[in-house]
């Protein structure tokens, strides 16, 4: 079988130079069962059209579908009340607060320290008399340590001796 006119439409076909005619008579061509082999690769190329007709198109009730989903109505959001929406400022504020309060307690503390120093050099007797009773307590706790033990070691004596007369040694 000569196939010289359907490769002439070919050719034409692809230079986009055949007419509706011409190019219904590849189709029909090509959907016949025995086809050269060197024009098998173009086979699906015009049976594209028939293929797609017979795959599932969509219902005539699909664009109904799709808009009575996109017309559903929408969900409007959940209220949120004034409080919930104000947690962070309070949490601010309370930070804040937190930092003012141990930052003038600060302040307060190093200030009077510094009043006490102040009065001291206005009334150096006074600063005199605090320093001295500083330091006589200051002794009384150094010696104090030292009677005391003297005073156990005179009860271990009595002790021991106690126990020498009992056993009779």
């Amino acid at each position: 079988m000569d196939y010289k006119y359907i490769e002439q439409l070919m050719e034409r076909y692809f230079n986009c130079e055949t007419s509706l005619q011409e190019e219904q008579i590849l189709r029909s061509f090509f959907q016949q069962e025995e086809i050269p082999a060197e024009l098998l690769p173009y086979r699906d190329l015009f049976r594209y059209e028939e293929e797609e007709a017979m795959e599932e198109k969509l219902g005539d009730d699909f664009d109904a579908k799709i808009l009575a989903m996109v017309e559903q109505p929408t969900v409007k959001a959940k209220p949120i009340p004034l409080r919930t929406r104000l947690y962070p400022f309070f949490k601010a504020a309370a930070a804040i607060a937190i930092v003012l309060t141990v930052g003038n307690a600060a302040q307060h503390s190093f200030s009077s320290e510094d009043n006490d120093f102040q009065q001291s050099n206005v009334q150096p007797e006074m600063g005199y008399q605090q320093s001295t009773s500083a330091l006589e307590m200051t002794a009384e706790e150094l010696s104090s340590p030292a009677t005391k033990t003297k005073e156990k070691e005179k009860s271990v004596d009595t002790l021991a001796v106690l126990t020498d007369r009992d056993t009779g040694l």
